[in-house]
C-alpha cells in the first residue's frame, strides 16, 4: 500500500508539471510525462531497498549510473540556464521555464551529447532499477528508456524549427545521449 501511495504522489506531481502537455502527442514533453511515470514506479518499487546490501555488484552499478545521472543534470540545467538564454519572451507554452532557450548550446556537455537532461534520465531509470532487478521493473526501466527516446526525437523536431540549419549541424558534431557512442 504504502508503495502505492508513494507511486501516486509522484504520478500527481508529474502530471501538474506535465499539464500543458498531456493532450499534445506531437509535444516532446507529452513522451516524456510517460518515462516520468516510469521512473516513479521505479523509485516507489525500490526505494526501500536504496541502501541495501551496499557493496553488492547490483549496488555499485546503481550507485555509478546514479552519479552519472547527477553529473548530466547539474551540468546540463547550469549551461542551460548561464548560456542558453531562457527567455519568457519564447511562445511554446508547452516548454518548460527552463527549457525556453533563445541560443543554442554547444559547449560543456552539450559539446558531446545534445540531451543531457533526457540521458540523465536514463542513467537514472536504470540507476533505480539496478537497486533490486527484477523482470516487472525491467520492462518499466525499458519502456522509460524508450519514451525518452521519443521525447528526445521529438525535441529535436522542435529544435529545428526553432533554430533551423543551425542545429542540423549541431546533429552531425554530437551524440544523442552517450559521447562519442549513441
Amino acid at each position: 500500500m504504502e508503495r502505492l501511495i508513494i507511486f501516486g504522489i509522484l504520478c500527481l506531481a508529474v502530471i501538474i508539471i506535465s499539464r500543458r502537455n498531456l493532450l499534445n502527442a506531437k509535444s516532446h514533453g507529452f513522451y516524456r510525462l510517460f518515462s516520468w511515470i516510469g521512473i516513479s514506479w521505479l523509485f516507489a518499487d525500490n526505494y526501500r531497498l536504496w541502501f541495501d546490501r551496499p557493496f553488492s555488484i547490483n549496488q555499485i552499478f546503481s550507485w555509478i549510473l546514479l552519479f552519472i545521472s547527477l553529473y548530466l543534470v547539474v551540468a546540463g540545467v547550469i549551461l542551460l540556464i548561464k548560456t542558453g538564454k531562457p527567455s519568457k519572451n519564447r511562445e511554446d507554452k508547452t516548454l518548460l521555464s527552463f527549457e525556453k532557450t533563445t541560443g543554442l548550446i554547444d559547449t560543456g556537455v552539450y559539446r558531446y551529447i545534445r540531451h543531457p537532461l533526457y540521458a540523465s534520465l536514463i542513467f537514472l531509470t536504470w540507476g533505480i532499477f539496478f537497486k533490486n532487478p527484477i523482470l516487472t521493473d525491467l520492462i518499466v526501466a525499458m519502456l522509460s528508456t524508450v519514451f525518452l527516446y521519443i521525447t528526445s526525437k521529438y525535441d529535436e523536431k522542435e529544435c529545428i524549427q526553432y533554430f533551423g540549419e543551425e542545429y542540423k549541424s549541431y546533429m552531425k558534431r554530437s551524440k544523442m545521449f552517450v559521447p562519442f557512442i549513441f
